[in-house]
């Protein structure tokens, strides 16, 4: 594959989502900070001036907890928060200060940016992103872990093949828009009530909070393994492994767009959509709506032809 950065489609709207999605982190910070009860009034103007920015982006950020759950948005009124500032897990706005983890991102983003590839030791990753010998260590065991390296014979380790052009990411969606709406319809499809009710959960949180407090590899991960469950379930090894592959080439490039959090919290509906869908029998109807899914998913990442229409939930 081609190397090259994925661009960001339409600059101004994702800087938008991710500028929203910090200060809505901030917000929390602030309410923790000033010990906040539930229901307590968050007015839009003490916010701005305790984080130094304008009216504006704090409304949006407001309505990304309104969405979440964490805020209640009372008609001429304003927002109120919906439980005691204590009972909100506390948020990294950086997402993570440790060394390790900084470094694990900055890897994946020189390789996806063609600054950094071919062989390479632990001792120039670890001069390269000033860890010990140690961490580096450590980081490349995880991406080993995470089939995005492999040892070369002796000391060394390089890049498996990843995907790294909107050109390759956009096949690869188009792959399972043909793959996974199919395995709904499989005679011998079976819902897992058990694997069901655990990734109902895991979508709830999501919804509860988790979407701005989780690291992007678990939001990468809880994403991945909903669409591998509810592929398993029709019983087909070869369409499960084609999946899992995909989903072990594409994990880099994926990390780099989960900066933008709002826009999973459609995505999470959706897929608490399809689990109502499967367990009712609509089978026909989960297919329709995970094809949307995926293609609405696809042209958000790569921008890659006509718009498609926002996914309609059931009634």
């Amino acid at each position: 594959m081609t190397s090259g950065v994925v661009p960001r489609r339409g600059g101004a709207r994702r800087s938008s989502g991710d500028l929203s999605t910090s200060i809505a982190t901030q917000i929390i910070d602030l309410a923790r900070r000033n010990a906040l009860p539930e229901g307590a009034h968050l007015r839009e103007q003490w916010v701005a001036d305790s984080l130094r920015v304008s009216r504006s982006p704090v409304r949006r950020a407001m309505g990304l907890l309104a969405e979440l759950g964490i805020v209640e948005q009372v008609p001429n009124r304003g927002f109120f928060l919906t439980r005691a500032a204590e009972d909100i897990p506390g948020i990294d706005v950086t997402e993570s200060a440790d060394a390790e983890e900084d470094a694990y991102f900055q890897i994946a983003d020189d390789h996806l940016g063609g600054r950094f590839g071919g062989e390479f030791t632990t001792a120039e990753v670890a001069r390269r992103y000033r860890l010990s010998p140690r961490a580096a260590q450590r980081v490349l065991t995880r991406m080993e872990g995470e089939d995005l390296l492999r040892r070369r014979p002796g000391r060394g380790w390089e890049f498996q093949g990843v995907l790294s052009t909107t050109e390759a990411h956009d096949q690869s969606y188009r792959f399972r828009m043909i793959v996974e709406p199919a395995a709904l319809l499989e005679p011998g499809f079976r819902a897992d009530p058990q694997a069901f009710a655990e990734h109902r959960a895991r979508q709830e949180s999501l919804l509860s909070g988790d979407i701005l407090t989780s690291p992007r590899a678990r939001l990468y991960r809880t994403g991945a393994e909903f669409h591998e469950m509810l592929v398993a379930c029709a019983g087909n090894s070869f369409v499960s492994e084609a999946l899992r592959r995909q989903n072990r080439v594409r994990r880099l490039i994926e990390y780099r767009h989960q900066f933008d959090r709002a826009r999973l919290v459609d995505q999470a509906r959706e897929h608490l959509a399809l689990l109502d869908l499967v367990e009712a029998g609509r089978l026909e109807e989960a297919s329709a709506l995970l094809h949307a899914h995926l293609d609405r998913v696809r042209w958000l990442k790569t921008g890659h032809g006509p718009e498609p229409d926002v996914p309609r939930l059931p009634a």
